[in-house]
């Protein structure tokens, strides 16, 4: 089991193509970053890297450690428990110090529990995630307002939902707000909106719900993040705006995608009842 390490991400797709396009809803996170930094719409700092992992010469895994938040934590595609193992280990012999890791949960786990071994530390759990992809969609009906594009002059009400969307997602969980790393950097929500990539549920001119998605990625896009304030929430806003948001994508010839926190019920059975259906389950580790 061998481990690659690349800084280039247009490298980094053209090397992993076969793997990525194998199930791309699966690839679904670091093939949507790596194509916004090879189009050059994001800054891909010298520290970052991509990661090729081959057993015998045959490509088994990828992953990347791109996160700008928190204690950047590394991705993990599907692969082998042992290149979790493998990895740590290079990792502590170039001297790089790994405290969180994210990703589908073997390999990750592996990972992180040899770098507590190498490092001192204990292995704690941040969130299960679960991974959907939209089957046949359900649109919920006799829902009030419509839904239209956010544009730059929402720049403040988007950022400020972004921010919230986080703290709250922490809450409706049972963890303390703010235990999930997050950052909103201004040039990237001015990149989001002149992309069309924002869109607000209205109610009579006010906005009382916001839907994020992904540029598609491999005929993928990934929806995210969901979040209508307290005030307007228990009035179907969220599921009406994701299934219309939804229903556009789709008509435009994309798979449609979107992870939950498994311990957000609310947020699961609203997915569900639209029609999305579970492809894999993540977690998010650190060492505490």
């Amino acid at each position: 089991m061998q481990c690659e390490f690349l800084t280039d991400p247009a490298e980094f797709l053209r090397a992993a193509r076969p793997l990525l396009e194998a199930d791309p809803v699966l690839a679904t996170v670091p093939a949507t970053i790596a194509e916004r930094r090879a189009d050059g719409l994001e800054e891909s700092p010298a520290e970052d890297w991509w990661l090729l992992v081959r057993s015998g010469g045959e490509l088994v895994g990828a992953g990347m450690r791109t996160a700008p938040f928190g204690e950047r934590p590394a991705y993990l595609l599907a692969m082998p428990d042992e290149a979790g193992v493998v990895l740590a280990r290079e990792l502590h012999r170039r001297g790089e110090d790994l405290r969180a890791v994210s990703g589908v949960a073997g390999p990750a786990t592996a990972c992180l529990a040899e770098c507590a071994r190498l490092n001192g530390g204990r292995v704690e759990v941040l969130h299960h995630q679960r991974l959907f992809e939209l089957g046949t969609l359900r649109e919920p009906a006799d829902v009030a307002g419509s839904l239209r594009l956010a544009t730059e002059s929402d720049l403040a009400l988007a950022s400020g939902w972004y921010e919230a969307f986080a703290g709250d997602a922490d809450e409706q969980a049972g963890r303390v707000r703010g235990a999930t790393p997050h950052l909103v950097r201004r040039d990237d929500m001015l990149r989001r909106l002149r992309s069309e990539l924002v869109w607000l549920w209205e109610v009579d001119g006010e906005p009382v719900h916001l839907t994020g998605v992904n540029a598609p990625s491999l005929g993928v896009v990934r929806v995210g993040p969901v979040y209508t304030p307290p005030a307007h929430r228990g009035r179907g806003y969220a599921s009406a705006a994701v299934a219309t948001t939804c229903r556009r994508l789709q008509a435009a010839g994309n798979r449609v995608c979107l992870f939950t926190d498994q311990a957000n019920p609310t947020s699961n059975r609203i997915y569900a009842a639209l029609g999305f259906e579970p492809v894999t389950d993540t977690v998010m580790l650190q060492l505490g």
